[in-house]
């Protein structure tokens, strides 16, 4: 859904030392955002405009605070961001 080259340029990276890492923290969003959003793979895409929003922002966050992310307060924030997917309102 999001690609390298997209999530690099959102965080503004423009070096390729941590592309294994961006890569994992895509995989972590994505999963974190079905996870949160009670969505499998195709209402995942169906809500592509909230879901890449969630997810860039959870790559960012993650990416930001690698080492003093709070997980609790990301998953609120995610809740906040797919809640209308999530309970089936959009």
């Amino acid at each position: 859904m999001i690609s390298l080259a997209e999530a690099k340029n959102y965080l503004r990276v423009d070096h390729c030392e941590d592309d294994k890492l961006i890569q994992e923290l895509l995989l972590t969003a994505k999963k974190l955002c079905m996870d949160v959003g009670r969505m499998d793979e195709a209402e995942l895409e169906a809500n592509e405009d909230t879901t890449r929003t969630a997810m860039l922002f959870t790559v960012s966050y993650l990416y930001e605070n690698r080492n003093t992310a709070d997980f609790h307060r990301l998953t609120l924030t995610l809740r906040s961001l797919l809640f209308a997917q999530r309970e089936g309102i959009i």
